[in-house]
């Protein structure tokens, strides 16, 4: 069996996540200790909230180091929502600058669209060759809540449009990240958790 560690840096659904892939079979801890996320065969990383308290809670655990170097040796790391904006370069909240992981090129910047924040259920345009989207169909909508995105990225970039054409999810490397919820997108999520966990 595939060991999982979700990262407890104080902020994100923790136990919805780990719920959700105790489901599709995978052994889970809920943690803030360093040695396990090393260890783990997979690294989920949430977040909720805002950007810069984000970042203070993964610094004030040491969690970016073990994230980053997790990324430096190939070990596969999950980001989801704010847990996938960490990962860019920077993002950028009520006109201030908090500088990101960077294991992700790209900025963390509003979401121009007419209603804020963008909550509820979309379908995305996932790319060629997906790992996570594998067995989805262009019709399957998942979950959102956010008022930041980021706009450019590198690696396998998949898209959905709220007011504007953003990244939902990305696959660089060994870094897989969504903007939506997975573990909030029923049969959906379930099966890009599945799929994510089948390539560990």
């Amino acid at each position: 069996m595939k060991t999982l560690v979700v990262l407890d840096y104080g902020s994100g659904n923790l136990r919805s996540a780990q719920r959700a892939l105790e489901r599709i079979g995978a052994q889970v801890s809920v943690t803030a200790d360093l040695e396990a996320a090393r260890a783990a065969d997979g690294l989920v990383v949430p977040g909720v909230g805002a950007f810069a308290a984000c970042m203070e809670g993964l610094v004030g655990i040491g969690g970016g180091a073990v994230i980053a170097e997790r990324v430096s040796v190939g070990r596969p790391v999950l980001g989801i929502c704010v847990g996938m904006q960490v990962l860019f370069d920077a993002g950028v909240e009520h006109g201030v600058e908090t500088e990101g992981l960077g294991v992700l090129r790209g900025r963390v910047e509003p979401l121009h669209a007419p209603v804020l924040p963008h909550m509820g259920w979309n379908t995305v345009a996932a790319p060629a060759g997906s790992t996570l989207f594998a067995g989805l169909d262009a019709a399957t909508r998942f979950y959102f809540v956010h008022s930041y995105a980021v706009h450019e990225t590198d690696g396998l970039v998949a898209t959905t449009v709220h007011g504007e054409p953003f990244v939902a999810a990305v696959e660089h490397g060994p870094v897989s990240a969504t903007q939506f919820h997975p573990e909030k997108s029923g049969d959906a999520g379930a099966t890009l958790l599945e799929n994510w966990l089948a390539a560990l």
